[in-house]
């Protein structure tokens, strides 16, 4: 998108690479410091460093080299902005999620899903240099995004949570307050999910069409588990569609952006206008 479709082949794998290399340090160091309550936990017992087969230490240092690599990899390739904003998000991610957030409020997956949202500002600060408000918006996107599709999986597991002490959503307002707060977000996220085609102008049919016919499935999802919050399939299915719902939406962007779709849109757009023309003459 802010490429308008023509990326840099280098650039794209270079960013792309980088911002992997970046989450993965993130999510090393967020394993070392969960890893007590990840040894407790049924989904997370057999991670490397819990089940024994990777020390702390050694996972420490292998998260040091990611972010180094991932830092002179965007600095060189792309610029000082991207390779700063994928460092922001390895310090958001683990001193405000993981240290403070996310054994201590409620509302820890709310303001830690900032961390989850920098990679669209990282991918734009990349090709542009600089954050306009498409960047931001897409951040938006993914930071409404976020609860809904956390909140989905703490209600499935939610015993689990609960046995570690860690106060999601479901452990600290139950089910139905958690299904609540799901649609309501879900209510949030779609609208602004269309912000990018008006008044942004960023966007055009295809990708409108796309988030329009794939919130629609989101919404109905979301609304089958406000009226059964305590039927665990319902959370399992919105979980998993939220992750297929992300990804659809970014091939969206993607699609939308290449100049073929940008031509072909228009050609369409001629075409109507001059048969209508002809019509009214």
């Amino acid at each position: 998108m802010a490429a308008k479709g023509e990326v840099d082949p280098l650039l794209l794998v270079s960013t792309i690479t980088g911002g992997a290399l970046a989450s993965a340090a993130a999510n090393t160091i967020n394993c070392v410091y969960d890893s007590d309550i990840d040894y407790i936990m049924e989904r997370t017992r057999w991670r490397p460093i819990p089940s024994g087969r990777v020390k702390k230490r050694d996972a420490l240092i292998f998260a040091i080299v990611l972010a180094t690599i991932s830092f002179t990899l965007l600095t060189v390739v792309a610029n000082l902005l991207a390779a700063l904003l994928a460092m922001s998000g390895i310090v958001f991610y683990v001193l405000i999620y993981t240290h403070w957030l996310k054994r201590h409020s409620v509302q820890n997956i709310v303001i830690g899903g900032a961390a989850g949202a920098i990679p669209p500002l990282v991918g734009w600060a990349a090709v542009t240099g600089d954050l306009s408000w498409g960047a931001w918006m897409l951040f938006g996107i993914i930071f409404l995004w976020t609860p809904p599709h956390f909140w989905a999986l703490a209600m499935m597991i939610r015993d689990e949570y609960e046995g570690v002490g860690v106060p999601m959503l479901p452990v600290i307002e139950g089910d139905e307050e958690t299904a609540r707060q799901i649609w309501i977000y879900t209510l949030l996220m779609l609208p602004a999910t269309l912000l990018l085609v008006y008044p942004l102008n960023l966007a055009g049919p295809v990708y409108a069409g796309t988030a329009i016919f794939l919130g629609a499935i989101f919404a109905q999802k979301a609304w089958l588990l406000l009226q059964t919050p305590e039927d665990k399939n319902v959370a399992r299915s919105l979980f998993k569609y939220s992750i297929l719902y992300l990804m659809l939406l970014c091939a969206g962007i993607v699609v939308d952006s290449l100049p073929v779709t940008h031509n072909f849109t228009t050609a369409v757009v001629q075409n109507v206008q001059t048969l209508i023309s002809a019509v009214v003459m």
